[in-house]
């Protein structure tokens, strides 16, 4: 059996308890067997008291498997979890928490809200590898959502009412491969530059639109194609087709993104998108990326410095950053 249910019937029989669901993050978090995150012992036994939780044999430290992993401190049970982790995981345009609490029975929005944001942590690899290759990158903007209606924004490139967005499409043969999104501050070389210094490994080739802050990127090779009054989606076809697709997205799911968060919810259709051939193995992804995600808080998520701050602090050498 593939480590990883393929649909909904397979899912229920395979975690349909506490102890299955335990089980499968014990496997995902030491898969060479437990190793104590406070003195590395390899010995432990688990507490029949707290079946969850492990007693190291050598330093008598006490950890749970969901200790400093994206579920950490949680008061939901682990069929919630992974319940939310295989809906947003498998469904072909993700879940908002408003559904998500329909259908998983959640009292309170705040939980299904917080619940959502914790699992789109998850959804970046820390130790994903940068785009090489052909690579188109392009830039667009999203009408940003305020708390009454969506604003409409100006025309081209300016950013009245509009957040500014960045894609890269790494090319393969004739299709996209991965993809990469990120908000940007504004158009200059600076930005797009410090985005293409993180997301694009060097010696990559940048296919462009021939936008004057792209000669300045380091490390790679740029290939300008000036789109003058050819449609863009011409030139740059997969940047353009992963725009519509987002923007449509946005409106569909969430109705409207907002300036907060932006990121989080980019990662989200980022995630769905590398993963659009290997739907159900996304769940596999997303719960194992989860056990190496440092946990945070609400107010950490609410407060987006906090949970950047958070991000840059040394791990512990169980917890890849």
């Amino acid at each position: 059996m593939a480590d990883f249910p393929r649909s909904l019937p397979e899912f229920r029989r395979r975690f349909a308890d506490e102890a299955a669901c335990v089980q499968y993050l014990a496997a995902a978090r030491w898969p060479d067997g437990f190793r104590c995150p406070t003195c590395g012992g390899a010995t432990a036994w688990r507490l029949s008291t707290k079946p969850s939780t492990w007693e190291c044999a050598g330093c008598g430290k006490q950890t749970s498997v969901t200790a400093g992993t994206v579920m950490h401190g949680s008061k939901l049970k682990l069929t919630a979890w992974f319940w939310a982790a295989y809906l947003m995981a498998t469904h072909a345009n993700g879940i908002s928490a408003t559904p998500l609490q329909m259908q998983l029975g959640i009292g309170a929005y705040k939980t299904a809200w917080l619940l959502c944001a914790k699992l789109r942590r998850a959804m970046v690899d820390p130790e994903r590898n940068p785009l090489a290759g052909v690579v188109e990158v392009d830039e667009t903007t999203i009408p940003f959502r305020t708390k009454e209606d969506p604003v409409a924004g100006g025309g081209g490139r300016s950013q009245a009412g509009k957040m500014p967005v960045i894609a890269a499409v790494e090319i393969v043969g004739d299709g996209p491969g991965r993809l990469r999104l990120a908000p940007i501050a504004d158009y200059s070389a600076e930005s797009i530059g410090a985005f293409v210094a993180t997301n694009i490994a060097g010696g990559a080739t940048l296919k462009t639109d021939g936008w004057a802050a792209y000669p300045g990127a380091p490390e790679v090779n740029h290939d300008p194609h000036v789109v003058g009054t050819m449609a863009a989606h011409v030139v740059l076809a997969w940047t353009h087709r992963v725009f519509a697709n987002l923007k449509r997205w946005a409106l569909g799911v969430y109705p409207g993104l907002r300036h907060n968060h932006l990121q989080s919810y980019l990662d989200e259709f980022v995630f769905r998108f590398n993963r659009r051939r290997t739907r159900h193995a996304a769940f596999r992804s997303m719960l194992g990326i989860g056990t190496r995600t440092r946990p945070v808080t609400y107010k950490m998520l609410i407060t987006p410095e906090l949970a950047g701050s958070a991000s840059r602090k040394s791990a512990s050498p169980f917890f890849t950053v």
